[in-house]
C-alpha cells in the first residue's frame, strides 16, 4: 500500500484498509518511510522504498491520494506487474477507481478478489544529443518538453515517423497517451480519447503558429521533438514526475511502451459516466433512452 501521508484524511484512510485488510487474513506491506507516519499494527510489514523487490509476492498495490501519488503508484506497478488499485483522495483522480467514501467496498472487493484488471498503454522516451542517447524514460501520462526561461520561447521542430510536419515558438510540446488525454494534455487543449483507443497524441504549448493543432497518431508512430540549435535549452518532464535538462539541439523520440501499466477495476462504467462524474458535465438535458 502507498499512501500520500502528508495529507490526515490519507492516513486516517490507510489505516481504515489496512485494519479491514488484516481482519480478513490479508497480509498487508508498506514502505518504511510512510510506516513513521501511519498508525500501523506491528503484523504490517515494512520494506525500503529504494527496495528493487518491493512488490515481490503482492497481488495487488493499493495506492491512496491524489494524482501525483497515483502516478508515484504506477511507477511500481510498471515495475512489478502488479496491478495498482487507486482511491482518490485528491480532485480529479481519472486513474483511481475509487472514492474515500468506498473504502469499505475496496477492502471487500480485494479480499474477494472481485476486481478486474486492465492494461494502459505508457510510452518510451529517448532523449538523442548529436546522434547518442543522453537519456531513456518512461511516461503513463505524457513527456512534456517545455522552455525553462519564462521570457523566452521554445523553438522545435516536430516529426512523426522520420519525416517533419512542422516548426515554430512555443511554450511546450505534450507527448501523450489517451489515459494522459485528461491531464495536462487536455488542459492545452488537446482531444479527450477514451482509453480503449490505441493512439498517442501530440499537443502543442502555447505555440505561436498558424498549423499548431493537436495531432492524433497511430499507436505504431514515432514521435519527435527536436529543440533547435538556436533556442534556449529546454527540459523534458515525464509524468510530472521526472526530468531531465534538453541542450539546444536535442531530440526528444517517443513511442509506444513496451511494458503497460496495470490497473484494478471495480466497476463497469463506461468511460462516458467517469468522464462525466469528474468534470461535473451538464447532462441534465438528456432525454435519450438507455439502451
Amino acid at each position: 500500500m502507498l499512501a500520500h501521508t502528508g495529507r490526515p484524511a490519507a492516513v486516517r484512510s490507510a489505516e481504515l484498509v489496512v485494519l479491514g485488510l488484516l481482519r480478513s487474513g490479508i497480509g498487508v506491506r508498506v514502505l518504511e518511510a510512510e510506516a513513521a507516519d501511519l498508525p500501523l499494527p506491528p503484523s504490517v510489514e515494512k520494506v525500503p522504498e529504494a527496495c528493487s523487490d518491493a512488490l515481490d509476492g503482492c497481488e495487488l498495490l493499493v495506492v491512496l491520494g491524489g494524482d501525483g501519488t497515483l502516478l508515484r503508484g504506477a511507477e511500481f506497478s510498471r515495475a512489478s506487474g502488479v496491478p495498482m488499485l487507486g482511491v482518490n483522495l485528491g480532485r480529479v483522480g481519472f486513474l483511481a477507481e475509487a472514492e474515500r467514501d468506498d473504502l469499505d467496498k475496496v477492502v471487500d472487493r480485494v479480499v474477494t478478489k472481485a476486481y478486474e484488471v486492465e492494461e494502459r498503454m505508457t510510452l518510451d522516451v529517448v532523449v538523442y544529443e548529436n546522434g547518442d542517447v543522453l537519456h531513456r524514460d518512461w511516461a503513463l501520462n505524457e513527456a512534456a518538453v517545455q522552455k525553462v526561461s519564462p521570457e523566452r520561447m521554445l523553438e522545435v521542430v516536430l516529426a512523426i515517423d522520420g519525416r517533419p510536419v512542422t516548426g515554430f515558438g512555443c511554450d511546450g510540446v505534450i507527448c501523450a497517451t489517451p489515459t494522459g488525454s485528461t491531464a495536462y494534455a487536455f488542459s492545452a487543449g488537446g482531444p479527450v480519447v477514451w482509453p480503449e483507443v490505441e493512439a498517442l497524441l501530440m499537443v502543442p504549448i502555447g505555440a505561436h503558429a498558424l498549423f499548431a493543432k493537436p495531432l492524433v497518431t497511430t499507436p505504431q508512430s514515432v514521435l519527435a521533438v527536436e529543440v533547435e540549435p538556436h533556442t534556449p535549452h529546454g527540459v523534458l518532464w515525464c509524468d510530472g514526475r521526472r526530468t531531465v535538462e534538453l541542450p539546444a539541439g536535442a531530440r526528444v523520440e517517443v513511442r509506444r511502451g513496451a511494458v503497460p501499466v496495470r490497473l484494478a477495476r471495480l466497476h463497469h462504467a463506461s468511460f462516458t459516466d467517469r468522464l462525466v462524474a469528474k468534470f461535473a458535465l451538464p447532462v441534465s438535458g438528456w432525454r435519450g433512452a438507455p439502451r
